[in-house]
């Protein structure tokens, strides 16, 4: 099926529903429900078990970014020593705290070597800038191999918003951004010593949240976001609809099991 047989992109508004299962008790089994039960027997199908210290490094990268989904991504803005400026999406991207607030970004040295890694070793700045539906395609050019005198804001069409603490600008059409500066850079090596990915976590100095995606408790809307995260292969996935399950308390636990033994 080629793209253009592909169904239009759904813009309805987002969405909660109930959970999966939202009459779950404690210790109940999966297979009480129709979907459970056919989650069940499919893992009576086994499994295919994967070495990574003895498969090819692509049959890995290709496995695992199929099966950690989604994933967010990280749009990051760089400038090398020299001025020149980088934009490119990074997936492999997550919080690491909150106190201190730290930011983790993964660039790997495959194919290439990346510049947004160089950069921001060499200069020390960068702003994490969140994806949204309406800007996806323009985002998505800067994953483009263009050559590393190239600036992607020439072709993305992309607009420079000034940062406060670094250099680099941020992406002004990001409803969510983050200045940050090189925390650490942490070198992942191979079985050779080869340094195959750069770790490189970032304490967040300023956070740029745009006011129409706030709401009355003065947190992120995931409605009014419309985030985009990662799937595998050139897959992204936007965040339609949500679901709220309250975490639970050891409290609520024995107070269940009590009426229960009853």
């Amino acid at each position: 099926m080629s793209e253009s047989d592909l169904p239009a992109f759904d813009t309805s508004d987002f969405k909660y529903t109930q959970p999966p299962n939202p009459s779950w008790t404690y210790g109940e089994a999966l297979a009480t429900t129709e979907q459970g039960q056919q989650w069940a027997q499919e893992a009576e199908e086994g499994w295919k078990t994967f070495n990574p210290a003895e498969e090819d490094p692509r049959v890995i990268y290709k496995l695992c970014i199929s099966g950690i989904v989604p994933r967010p991504i990280a749009f990051v803005s760089t400038l090398a020593e020299d001025g020149s400026e980088n934009l490119a999406p990074f997936s492999w991207f997550n919080q690491v705290s909150t106190n201190p607030c730290v930011i983790s970004v993964s660039v790997t040295n495959s194919p290439r070597h990346k510049d947004t890694a160089a950069n921001i070793k060499a200069t020390k700045g960068f702003t994490v800038n969140i994806i949204s539906d309406p800007w996806i395609a323009q985002a998505n050019s800067c994953s483009m191999d263009a050559p590393s005198d190239i600036s992607e804001w020439t072709f993305s069409g992309l607009t420079q918003e000034p940062s406060i603490s670094v250099k680099p600008a941020r992406v002004k059409e990001s409803a969510f951004s983050l200045e940050c500066e090189l925390l650490q850079n942490v070198e992942i090596k191979d079985a050779g010593g080869k340094v195959t990915t750069n770790l490189i976590l970032g304490t967040v100095k300023y956070i740029h949240a745009r006011n129409a995606v706030l709401n009355d408790k003065g947190v992120v809307d995931p409605a009014k976001l419309k985030a985009v995260g990662r799937l595998g292969d050139i897959s992204y996935v936007s965040v339609k609809d949500g679901f709220r399950i309250p975490r639970p308390a050891w409290a609520e636990y024995i107070e269940e099991n009590s009426k229960s033994s009853l």
